[in-house]
């Protein structure tokens, strides 16, 4: 089940919320989970690929339209920068000491958009890819910090997405509207008909199911 725009529109927050509840062993920014990345290697796996894709496309996506990319294009990319990921990643030794694999793939994207803007350039001068493509090579790490952000959002709303499907949706509304909207237990309860217990009752279990979720696709 999708969130509504509105539950979009907040998603930050919900973001911020599971963060700081995490215990100290989990105080590092989210990284795609080692097991999914040796799962990815096997190309048999395809339930893996279809995780991978699912987190990491929308991503990829939306990265290319804030820079400027009209819906087609922005989805040629993210299939080119799928495509590259496929055929490299058996390659890939992961080793968080050695960077985030997030920082793996930014740098795939960055590329591949820097080749897109200078093709397009070539084709159709005096167009405003000329002042995005000198932005990415003036600046070659501008967009990291965003594209890091950008991924929190995508991984919350990811997990959001499924624990949302497999509760009640008495108790789904019951920790948003606290938890996220800052709405008073009380006031829930009295919306919900629900007693105040209940209702951090079911927060509680919702925040639990999340950073189960988070924690499937996290370096431990």
């Amino acid at each position: 089940m999708l969130l509504g725009n509105d539950q979009e529109s907040v998603i930050g927050s919900l973001s911020f919320l599971v963060l700081v509840s995490r215990d100290t062993r989990m105080t590092d920014p989210p990284s795609t989970r080692p097991s999914l990345l040796v799962r990815i290697r096997d190309a048999r796996d395809g339930q893996a690929w279809s995780q991978f894709v699912e987190i990491y496309a929308p991503l990829v996506y939306g990265f290319a339209r804030k820079h400027g990319l009209q819906d087609a294009d922005a989805a040629d990319l993210t299939q080119d920068v799928l495509r590259a990921v496929s055929g490299a990643i058996g390659r890939l030794d992961y080793d968080p000491r050695q960077g985030s694999f997030r920082g793996w793939l930014f740098t795939i994207v960055r590329n591949k958009l820097r080749n897109f803007l200078a093709t397009r350039q070539h084709q159709c001068q005096g167009t405003g890819d000329t002042d995005a493509l000198h932005r990415l090579e003036q600046h070659p790490d501008s967009g990291e910090d965003q594209w890091a952000e950008d991924y929190e959002r995508r991984l919350f709303a990811w997990a959001a997405e499924r624990v949302r499907g497999a509760v009640q949706e008495t108790t789904w509304q019951a920790f948003w509207q606290t938890a996220v909207e800052g709405k008073s237990g009380k006031e829930v309860a009295d919306r919900l008909g629900l007693s105040v217990a209940a209702v951090y009752l079911a927060k509680s279990r919702v925040m639990v199911r999340l950073k189960q979720e988070i924690q499937r696709i996290q370096d431990k």
